[in-house]
């Protein structure tokens, strides 16, 4: 089993977005495709609403616990949601959840809890699991002032871990936030600065991610390993 980890430079970024659209695009590849976000907080009318978006795309035919097995329902980092309920971020299975969906698919999604250094458990925050698992690492940015050092700053720390980089994506959480020239000299900064690709950008409500290039089609199996 080949995967690919999402993070992003904040919460609130776009992480599950971006990582349907990827599910959706593989998907259509026939690539046998999951879904995995090893602990979710914050309850939304009692549906934890990221585990519903990466069901739906990777087909909903797997279980949602299987796809989060850790959720609590305070808005806050897990360790401290979980506190909340008298409970505990499980650390064991945060990893062997992983394990389920080997021999089911050919390629794992695994979307991060916040950004790389959010806490996880009490001891641990994301960019443990993101080393545990040493999969090439896609950093989803808010394509916005300010997401130049935030990108450059998450790319510092998941060097500093020795994570392989597959690229970055500008998203526009924010439909006030005007994309106007501020995509091309961020992605053009973000590239320069921190020696990385930016793979592409999604528009505000779009189901697509549209590449960097402007023609070509990003070879999302290739980033995750399936192809050499």
């Amino acid at each position: 089993m080949k995967g690919l980890f999402f993070t992003g430079t904040d919460t609130d970024i776009g992480k599950t977005w971006v990582t349907s659209i990827v599910a959706r695009h593989l998907s259509t590849q026939g690539i046998a495709v999951g879904a995995y976000k090893p602990a979710a907080s914050g309850v939304d009318d009692g549906r934890w609403a990221d585990v519903v978006s990466l069901s739906e795309a990777v087909g909903g035919g797997f279980p949602e616990e299987r796809i989060c097995p850790q959720r609590f329902a305070a808005p806050l980092a897990p360790p401290e949601a979980a506190r909340q309920e008298n409970l505990t971020v499980d650390p064991v299975l945060l990893r062997t959840g992983i394990e389920w969906w080997e021999q089911r698919v050919e390629v794992l999604l695994v979307e991060g809890v916040g950004g790389l250094l959010c806490p996880l458990t009490d001891t641990e925050t994301i960019v443990d699991l993101a080393v545990d698992l040493a999969w090439p690492l896609v950093i989803v940015a808010r394509n916005s002032l300010g997401t130049i050092n935030h990108t450059l700053l998450t790319i510092e720390a998941a060097r500093n871990r020795d994570l392989q980089i597959a690229g970055v994506v500008l998203n526009h959480p924010d439909p006030s936030d005007p994309l106007d020239r501020s995509l091309e000299t961020n992605a053009r900064a973000i590239e320069h600065y921190g020696n990385v690709d930016v793979l592409g950008h999604v528009v505000h409500g779009e189901r697509a991610l549209r590449p960097s290039n402007g023609t070509a089609t990003i070879d999302w199996s290739e980033l995750a390993g399936c192809r050499t």
